[in-house]
């Protein structure tokens, strides 16, 4: 489908489908270098409930995506409040796009100094010690069999369950407060929780990763989120936490290479396991009994 929609728009593959190109000899040192590039491949991230749609829901999905444009549109809330960014919002820029958008909404109760505002996660995310850490029990999780992918490079991910959560922005004179669904996951994370894409819809959030802000309308005005120390802070303990897991991964893999490796240790000599170097005579060599007696190999058997 992909390949078809690129090609529909008239990209080629290489310079051989064009015959211009190959008649002149063009062999791309000129100003078409800097035209529009041409499209091969599209790669994506993906997975979280949208994987579990049946073929019904996926029809339906999808007249809903082609349909013609209604007449009468019925706007969503909250989207009649304007949303910029402009010098006004300058405060210091430093290393522009290096450092993740991180916030600390209200959940439920409690102040999580670090959330992860993150545009290309198709789900929210929560961890188990994050729950703890809100007293929540875990028996109110619903089940969840929605694998995603993208959190363990190259697997999936399962999550243990999903909740419902009220998460607020703002401060007392200008709030909003939405309940989101989290998957909640068992493994340990450098944030207390992340919020995807259908974190930003809900709130009609807007980020700017150059002035690390998020805005979103609020019932005041528009609110505002940022903090360059507080994400600077994040960056750092995320890399040293990420080093510090995969040092401890890889001395758990020598030490299981080396235990392999290693030789079985040598058992000492007792009455029921004979000693190294020993050797077997006749108890009389006159009688042919079959009677033996072990001793050492350097003894004669005189």
């Amino acid at each position: 489908m992909l390949k078809k929609h690129f090609d529909g728009l008239g990209f080629r593959k290489d310079a051989r489908d064009d015959p211009k190109k190959e008649k002149n000899g063009d062999k791309g040192d000129d100003k078409d270098d800097e035209g529009f590039p041409a499209v091969h491949d599209c790669y994506m991230i993906y997975g979280g409930p949208s994987t579990q749609l049946t073929t019904r829901q996926r029809k339906r999905e999808r007249r809903e995506v082609f349909t013609a444009r209604i007449a009468v549109p019925q706007y969503l809330s909250w989207s009649s409040t304007p949303i910029t960014f402009d010098r006004d919002d300058y405060y210091k820029v430093v290393a522009p796009g290096v450092y993740p958008l991180v916030v600390d909404p209200i959940i439920v109760n409690a102040r999580l100094s670090k959330v992860l505002m993150d545009g290309g996660s198709s789900l929210n995310i929560i961890y188990l010690e994050t729950l703890d850490l809100l007293g929540i029990n875990r028996a109110q999780l619903q089940p969840s069999a929605s694998r995603f992918h993208g959190v363990v490079p190259g697997k999936k991910a399962l999550p243990v369950g999903r909740i419902d959560l009220p998460v607020c922005f703002g401060t007392a004179a200008n709030f909003r407060k939405e309940t989101l669904t989290f998957e909640v996951v068992g493994f340990r994370g450098t944030y207390h929780a992340i919020i995807g894409h259908p974190g930003y819809a809900k709130f009609m959030a807007i980020p700017n990763y150059t002035y690390l802000k998020l805005k979103m309308p609020g019932p005041k005005g528009v609110i505002t989120v940022s903090s360059y120390e507080h994400a600077y802070e994040c960056d750092v303990e995320c890399v040293e936490y990420g080093e510090a897991l995969e040092s401890s991964t890889e001395l758990a893999m020598k030490l299981e290479a080396l235990a392999a490796e290693a030789p079985e240790p040598k058992r000492h000599a007792s009455s029921f396991e004979p000693a190294e170097g020993t050797k077997k005579i006749p108890l009389d060599p006159n009688n042919s009994d079959g009677k033996v007696l072990t001793i050492s190999a350097d003894l004669d058997p005189k």
